[in-house]
């Protein structure tokens, strides 16, 4: 089932966020993944939050900001299981997103979101906070 997302929560985003980043993002660097970190409650205000539970339990979530997803994250775990494809799908017919920023450096998500049918637009060559991680501005 795919739900908004309360403030009471964000410590589940932060773990599902945790846990997909150590599993995917073997580029960034220790610092930057504390400080990404830290500020993730500032980010989850900024964006409409939308998980995805099974069982009651959130195993992934997304942040979208107008036509945007800002963010996907899947609880690592539950990785390849149709989390991500429900969530792009669900974001697409009902939330009528058409454009995902993603890190050029993580080329299973690149590779995931070309899958869905996304295709690179520009890229800019650090992202939103000013940090050498490439960013892809991808579209439908």
């Amino acid at each position: 089932m795919i739900r908004e997302i309360s403030v009471s929560e964000y410590p589940r985003l932060i773990e599902i966020w945790k846990s997909a980043v150590l599993n995917t993002h073997d580029y960034l660097q220790e610092e930057d993944f504390q400080y990404y970190k830290e500020k993730l409650p500032l980010y989850f205000q900024h964006v409409t939050l939308l998980g995805f539970e099974q069982k009651g339990i959130l195993l992934g979530f997304m942040g979208i900001s107008g036509e945007n997803i800002e963010m996907l994250f899947v609880d690592h775990k539950y990785r390849g299981t149709g989390i991500g494809k429900a969530l792009i799908k669900y974001a697409i017919a009902d939330l009528h997103v058409t454009k995902v920023d993603v890190n050029e450096q993580n080329s299973q998500a690149v590779g995931f979101y070309h899958h869905m049918g996304f295709n690179i637009h520009k890229r800019s060559a650090l992202d939103g906070e000013g940090k050498e991680y490439p960013i892809l501005h991808m579209q439908l």
